[in-house]
């Protein structure tokens, strides 16, 4: 995964005033679109598409210092097809306008080009198994919440504090299948991890394929796959999120397998009556590199 990273890296320089084909981009490294990009943004700590743009503005800047060319033949260069896009864009980055670049020099703001290493730090090794799970349902209550990297996401919290006390023993009453217990769902999320970015968060239980889901509740229809599931336990939800993050930077650039579209599941398994801490399991969906 690091050796493909970095060829992606290379590619990215090789077409950087192109127009930027992310999934012929993964075709070429020998992953997928995915699976690239939610690795991309976990290591480099920015989307992907957030770093062509630095990189492009970075090149582009050099030539409006140059001063050579007018600006609308540099934005066209650039992959742009206004001078206008271009100025957003350029500002967005540099904070300055190209005109203004050009008169005074700066200020300028470097996007060095990247390269990814895997470092060995003596971590505690991660609790992990891989589960063949046959097609199964997610049945619950949904809401449309923006992703937070940190701490407790108030949104989520205040979505599952809305439900009255009967509808998760309703729930818990449902549940016939693994996962087990409530279950913490996140769904379409966008591959770039972007913090502030809408996801599907639903509060459910999974239930077996041929079990009838009662039509006031929201499903999500999970294919048969594989998956890995992380064990974690500590202070909540830091070391849930401490585990997530571990998953890209060592666990999978370790390991022959990578991430497929789906859910991403938490199954918690044990925990304080405050919830200060909890024992948990993460469920990604993965398949074989």
């Amino acid at each position: 995964m690091i050796s493909a990273l970095n060829r992606l890296v290379d590619l990215v320089e090789e077409h950087l005033t192109e127009e930027f084909d992310v999934t012929g981009l993964a075709r070429a490294v020998g992953t997928t679109e995915y699976h690239l990009r939610r690795m991309f943004s976990s290591l480099a700590g920015m989307p992907l598409s957030e770093y062509v743009r630095r990189r492009r503005m970075t090149v582009a800047a050099a030539d409006v210092v140059r001063g050579e060319d007018d600006l609308l033949s540099i934005a066209v260069r650039h992959g742009y097809g206004s001078a206008e896009a271009f100025g957003r864009a350029f500002r967005a980055v540099h904070g300055a306008n190209p005109g203004d670049v050009r008169r005074d020099g700066g200020p300028l703001r470097t996007q060095p080009q990247l390269r990814f290493r895997l470092t060995v730090e003596g971590s505690i090794p991660m609790d992990t198994r891989i589960v063949d799970r046959p097609a199964f349902r997610l049945v619950g209550h949904a809401a449309r919440v923006p992703l937070i990297h940190q701490g407790i996401n108030p949104h989520i919290q205040q979505h599952i504090t809305a439900l009255p006390s009967e509808a998760h023993l309703r729930l818990k009453a449902l549940g016939d299948t693994e996962p087990g217990g409530l279950l913490q769902v996140c769904d379409d999320l966008d591959p770039d991890g972007t913090e502030g970015s809408e996801l599907t968060y639903l509060h459910a239980v999974a239930v077996s394929r041929d079990t009838p889901a009662p039509d006031d509740l929201d499903t999500i229809e999970v294919p048969a796959g594989m998956w890995a599931v992380f064990r974690t336990a500590g202070p909540h939800p830091q070391a849930l999120q401490k585990t997530w993050a571990a998953t890209a930077t060592e666990w999978f650039p370790s390991n022959p397998w990578r991430l497929r579209p789906g859910p991403s599941i938490v199954a918690i398994l044990e925990r304080a009556d405050d919830f200060s801490t909890a024992t948990c399991e993460l469920w990604l969906p993965v398949e074989p590199m």
